[in-house]
């Protein structure tokens, strides 16, 4: 196992909580943490002097900066880290970090393993532009890391561990989240998914063709459309569509509206056309949708 502490001395605010060696192995074959668990997590704060190298790193570990700065060298690469980033060090990645002499950072951390914990940490990865992600000072982050620190408290019941497990793969799910999938074009520019989304979002009542929808993000259709797909998994029509079908769900949930009014208000004349469209999508007709509601 990786050294998970770096020996940096404690201050009397500060957190650092390894996990042993025989809750690893529970952990690692219970079939309700197996998949990810905490190896050691901590907090600290205005952590001056604060280092770290490995040579050899195999598990996974995620660094939250919230105030202050710092810098890390991922092999020759060298990446600045400032307050609202997260630093991602995955399996396997040499490396090496340290607070800024003049404004030292405050951290939280953890380490991670398990049968998901690589998948995880190679989503975010893919998400991101490089190991530093900006995910900003977010509330939810910060409550999260928070609440992850409140749990050394509980000993080592393995109630307690299970939770752990839980949440640390719900922060990773919520990172994914908060950082904007961005690609950057031939340009030097992003492709900007909030711009074209408020379009759909503006659009849903009517007829919305690639041509307009790539026009928006001043891009040809096909680049646009590959480029767009590289992104969310899925064609900009097939998004758009997937919107009106969200829309449509809610209408019949929400209001007494006939299938062949909520069919006009998403633009399709043909409420025969929506009801097939809308069954290939969710897997049952409007009509069912809508019993099913007050079963």
């Amino acid at each position: 196992m990786s050294d998970i502490s770096s020996g940096w001395p404690l201050p009397a605010e500060g957190i650092r909580f390894i996990t042993p060696d025989f809750l690893i192995r529970t952990l690692a074959a219970h079939p309700l943490t197996q998949d990810c668990y905490p190896l050691g997590f901590g907090y600290y704060p205005d952590a001056a002097s604060h280092r770290m190298e490995r040579h050899h790193h195999d598990d996974n570990l995620l660094i939250f900066c919230t105030h202050g700065s710092g810098e890390a060298w991922l092999g020759s690469q060298h990446y600045p880290l400032h307050a609202g980033e997260l630093l991602l060090l995955p399996r396997g990645q040499s490396h090496s970090y340290r607070a800024s002499p003049t404004h030292p950072w405050t951290l939280y951390w953890f380490h991670f393993d398990g049968l998901h914990s690589d998948l995880m940490m190679d989503r975010l990865q893919q998400l991101a532009e490089g190991p530093v992600l900006k995910t900003g000072l977010q509330a939810k982050l910060l409550s999260d890391f928070s609440s992850l620190m409140s749990l050394r408290d509980g000993g080592y019941q393995l109630d307690n561990f299970i939770y752990a497990s839980n949440h640390i793969a719900q922060m990773l799910s919520f990172v994914a989240l908060v950082i904007r999938p961005r690609l950057k074009l031939k340009s030097g520019s992003y492709l900007d998914l909030d711009r074209i989304h408020s379009l759909m979002q503006e659009n849903l009542h009517q007829h919305l063709d690639l041509d307009t929808i790539a026009a928006s993000v001043s891009l040809s259709k096909y680049h646009f459309s590959k480029k767009y797909k590289e992104l969310t998994g899925y064609s900009p029509i097939q998004h758009f569509i997937h919107l009106k079908m969200q829309h449509a769900c809610y209408q019949l949930d929400v209001s007494d509206r006939s299938i062949q009014e909520v069919a006009a208000q998403l633009g399709y004349d043909d409420a025969y056309y929506f009801s097939r469209l809308f069954s290939k999508i969710l897997g049952v007709s409007p009509s069912q949708y809508r019993a099913h509601k007050h079963r």
